[in-house]
């Protein structure tokens, strides 16, 4: 029976969950596709989700989708549903929702909540019937989300000010929970565990917030915030990179958690092995992407520990003669430490240099190259369904429709925005091409993912 259990979980390439999970994992050919507002279009929550499973599942692959709208209120999401989502051929499928619909300037006024409350009662209606669709469509599996907060409590800025939109946003999540709980789908939460950084941070500095820029978009750092969320309500948290620990004593392994360690040698100041690992590091950025973001992702590392939790590739190497002691992979030098430190053990995936790190940089970076591609897709689709479609153009993309483009172009600014991209966008050659480029560098990543074995050399450093 117990080795009937290890084959099942090696088979879908997961180890035992280390704490109990509210969302299933992702499998082998799931193609998962993230549908929202601006914040999934010009976000990075699903690339960042994504390349965890690049990186930590490097034989199981996956693909995912951005089905995001800048804009977008939950009547247009369901407009673009067929088009847009549903054409993806969804084996997953998560749907956020709730902060255009909470509104803006509506809170301005001293009438906003009666305004929110007669126009909820449309959104909900919308909703229900965008839920009876997929209730109808049992094998995509749902997962709500309850989407990133709007931070009106920010010192940051002094602009975009809406009083009580929060607490209207915060309803349309309890909502979304109780959808979630009537239909048994998924659910994952981004605003309560978001507020609750952003209240505990900003008691320590006033201006801080994981939407700095205009109170509702998060930046690199929020969004990998929300990727950790979700991941851990996969129940992936403290799964390890791989958790190696060696006794110097008679060169004997003592821990070897997915990964495989061979040929161990020592000697009275050394030792040595082979590392075949099962897992790449997960290569945090430290550029800040995307029009207008300001922080890199890994500066979520300051208010949250995803290292701790999704980043531990440990070497732990016990009874090594005191002094210091060099660590070389394949002949280049890591660092230097003392055995006392070997003894309580390093983490590799915090270090930038090693081969394995440098092989999920490649990964990150193809990643982001494929991103940016999907994003003139995005832009296209924003073009199409709020501006064309109420001029009678849906995916006309002919002269009409760039003269239309170029006419609204003088007086709106999102329309401007988009103007350049929808140019080229607008021939279906050019979309066609962007497409294979995305599905090579898909291509190349699964190609270069698998961790090969790497020559590890610790050796005492003469005085």
């Amino acid at each position: 029976m117990k080795k009937l259990f290890f084959i099942l979980i090696s088979s879908i390439g997961f180890l035992p969950m280390a704490n109990a999970q509210s969302v299933a994992p992702f499998k082998a050919g799931d193609r998962v596709v993230f549908v929202g507002n601006s914040i999934t279009d010009g976000g990075h929550y699903h690339s960042y989700i994504w390349l965890y499973y690049m990186t930590h599942f490097p034989n199981m692959r996956i693909t995912c989708f951005n089905a995001g709208v800048g804009g977008d209120v939950i009547g247009q999401i369901a407009d673009r549903f067929d088009a847009d989502v549903l054409s993806r051929n969804p084996t997953v499928l998560t749907l956020t929702w709730g902060m255009n619909d909470s509104g803006y300037f509506e809170w301005t006024g001293a009438e906003g909540q009666q305004t929110f409350d007669k126009k909820m009662i449309s959104t909900y209606q919308t909703y229900a019937l965008l839920e009876n669709r997929l209730k109808q469509k049992p094998a995509i599996r749902t997962i709500l989300i309850g989407g990133s907060p709007y931070d009106e409590t920010t010192k940051f800025t002094k602009n975009n000010i809406y009083p009580h939109k929060s607490a209207a946003l915060a309803s349309i999540v309890s909502h979304q929970e109780q959808s979630a709980k009537n239909n048994h789908w998924g659910f994952v939460d981004f605003f309560h565990p978001m507020t609750e950084i952003n209240k505990r941070e900003q008691l320590k500095d006033s201006t801080f917030s994981l939407t700095p820029n205009d109170r509702v978009h998060p930046d690199n750092d929020g969004h990998l915030v929300m990727a950790s969320i979700f991941l851990k309500a996969q129940g992936l948290d403290h799964q390890v990179v791989a958790d190696m620990k060696l006794n110097a004593s008679g060169n004997k392994i003592e821990k070897a958690v997915n990964c495989a360690i061979t040929h161990v040698a020592g000697s009275a100041n050394s030792l040595s092995f082979d590392y075949l690992g099962r897992s790449l590091p997960y290569p945090l950025d430290t550029v800040a992407r995307g029009w207008g973001n300001r922080k890199p992702q890994s500066a979520a590392l300051k208010v949250i520990p995803f290292t701790k939790e999704f980043n531990q590739e440990l070497l732990a190497v016990k009874n090594l003669k005191s002094g210091n002691y060099r660590l070389m992979i394949d002949g280049e030098e890591i660092g230097r430490w003392s055995a006392k430190q070997f003894s309580e053990g390093i983490n590799l995936a915090e270090l930038t240099e090693t081969p394995q790190y440098q092989q999920a940089i490649q990964i990150r970076e193809l990643n982001e190259e494929r991103w940016d591609i999907e994003r003139r897709l995005r832009m296209y689709i924003w073009m199409q369904y709020d501006f064309l479609k109420g001029k009678g153009l849906l995916y006309k993309d002919n002269t009409a429709a760039m003269d239309s483009v170029k006419k609204y172009a003088l007086k709106d600014m999102f329309v401007n925005g988009n103007k350049d991209n929808y140019s080229r966008a607008r021939y279906k050659s050019l979309r066609d091409a962007w497409q294979k480029e995305m599905d090579v560098l898909t291509e190349q990543i699964y190609a270069i993912n698998k961790p090969v074995t790497h020559h590890i050399e610790i050796s005492a450093i003469s005085k």
